[in-house]
């Protein structure tokens, strides 16, 4: 989509559909300055009892000649209440309406008491990813017009630094989104691992695969344990973005890569979803989604480690059993009382091998628990982090992008919950408190210098109706938080 900041005033705009942002009161003067250009505006606002409310809409057919062929006014609420999460709000709603049409969108809001480029980055940001749409495995896709280009009116010219940034981190959200919808029978590790050979390729950046005697070298004992079901052979995947020039700053993204889960012979029955496991590999989608964005964006000084132990957890007359006790990359024995907590295990030994970067800081997203949806709900993620300064840098990301973030206590004093008679430590706590056992088990697995975070996507991974910038289906949820950190780093 071609995106662009448009310096003429909506009496004059002349693209396919026009989206003009009221706030809450009186039509405003800019429906005033409408009706000259549309009659009947003003009449038809009154007709509909159209307040400016947040999320009232109303669509317009004028039948005047030429265009706009569509007059959008929506809602914006109170006018001193307006921020950039309103105007995200709007901006997707301003790009469901245009659907249909295949020319140019123009978007006017109140921008004046915004950043601009903030504002234009996260409409056009919107706008791209509302009209997302996963027709791939469609025998006959419907045909779907969708604007080619998008124009915001009113922003000043320097706003287009805002743009600059848009299709690279949008594209990303959307690998992120394919994989994550994908079938398990078409995403495999193998596919994951194909798909950071095609990154490689386009981007210029460096790729290990790990294969499973790769991986048994490296005494990497609890992923191997996870894979061992499946004939699927696993896949480490290890992926470099080195920037051109001096780098300042090494990070490490590590995504859990669990590309179906049965749950083992901790089968998951009932309402657990088994269905839906394909989305268990959302954390390596992220990371993979966020390389794909680095790669275009190419931030200077910072080098970026991307690390994903793929597999699948099934169950055969190989699979680990509960009660099987395995050994880690740095000798750490764990007794597995529950197969179903499978993926902090293949953490385990992503986060030892990404620790052996020497990174400044690493942080994994995992779909990782039941917990965490309990305590957040599919809007949010929860998160744990050691290090005051990257939970910051986090929570300043993920405010940027609109993906929901909120930090999470390490209790410390929950750790003996982990505790095991046998080994040195169990895979799972008590029920209670269950997603900050999780996190302090793989603080284990980090060094104790080591600034790290740990991100529970298993909410906003999917949404099974959608809303604003998420069609239903799969998020793409990290990408934007994590391009917006690694890039600050730069």
């Amino acid at each position: 989509m071609r995106l662009s900041i448009s310096s003429t005033n909506v009496q004059e705009w002349s693209g396919d559909v026009l989206v003009v942002g009221l706030p809450k009161g009186d039509p405003s003067t800019t429906a005033v300055n409408l009706e000259s250009r549309f009659p009947g505006v003003s009449s038809a606002l009154n007709q509909q009892a159209f307040e400016g409310k947040t999320g009232q809409k109303l669509v317009l057919h004028p039948l005047a000649n030429g265009n706009p062929q569509r007059l959008v006014l929506i809602g914006l609420g109170d006018a001193d209440a307006i921020d950039l999460d309103g105007i995200r709000a709007a901006a997707a709603a301003a790009a469901q309406t245009s659907i249909g049409c295949n020319g140019c969108l123009g978007i006017q809001f109140p921008w004046d008491s915004q950043d601009s480029d903030q504002a234009a980055r996260i409409s056009a940001e919107a706008v791209r990813l509302s009209l997302y749409a996963d027709q791939r495995f469609q025998k006959e896709p419907e045909e779907r017009r969708l604007p080619t280009a998008l124009e915001l009116i009113g922003l000043p010219a320097s706003a287009a630094a805002g743009l600059k940034s848009v299709n690279a981190t949008c594209a990303g959200v959307e690998l992120a989104r394919e994989l994550v919808a994908a079938p398990p029978n078409y995403v495999t590790p193998a596919a994951l691992a194909e798909t950071a050979a095609a990154l490689a390729r386009d981007y210029g950046m460096e790729l290990t695969i790990l294969e499973r005697a790769d991986c048994e070298a490296r005494g990497m004992g609890a992923f191997l344990a996870v894979s061992q079901g499946s004939d699927l052979p696993p896949k480490f995947i290890h992926l470099i973005y080195r920037p051109e020039g001096a780098v300042k700053r090494r990070l490490a993204l590590v995504g859990k890569g669990l590309t179906f889960d049965s749950g083992g012979y901790n089968l998951k029955v009932g309402g657990a979803q088994i269905d839906m496991m394909k989305f268990d590999m959302g954390g390596s989608a992220s990371v993979l989604g966020a390389m794909r964005s680095i790669g275009e964006l190419k931030p200077a000084g910072v080098e970026v480690h991307m690390v994903v132990a793929s597999c699948e957890n099934m169950v055969n007359g190989s699979a680990v059993h509960p009660g099987d006790i395995v050994t880690a990359a740095n000798g750490t024995t764990i007794e597995i009382n529950n197969t179903d907590a499978e993926g902090r295990l293949t953490l385990a030994d992503a986060l030892l091998y990404a620790c052996e970067q020497k990174p400044d800081a690493v942080v994994d997203l995992a779909t990782l628990t039941g917990a965490c949806v309990v305590a957040l709900g599919d809007e949010m993620a929860g998160y744990w982090s050691n290090n005051e300064s990257l939970a910051e840098a986090l929570d300043t990301a993920a405010e940027a992008g609109g993906e929901g973030l909120w930090r999470m206590p390490l209790r410390q004093s929950y750790k003996k919950g982990l505790k095991s008679l046998l080994a040195d430590m169990k895979n799972t706590g008590p029920r209670p408190g269950g997603s900050i056992t999780a996190a302090l088990f793989l603080k284990e697995f980090v060094g104790q210098d080591m600034a790290w975070a740990h991100i529970d996507i298993a909410g906003p991974v999917w949404s099974d109706k959608g809303k604003g910038v998420n069609p239903a289906g799969a998020t793409g949820y990290g990408v934007r938080t994590l391009v917006n950190w690694v890039c600050a780093q730069a």
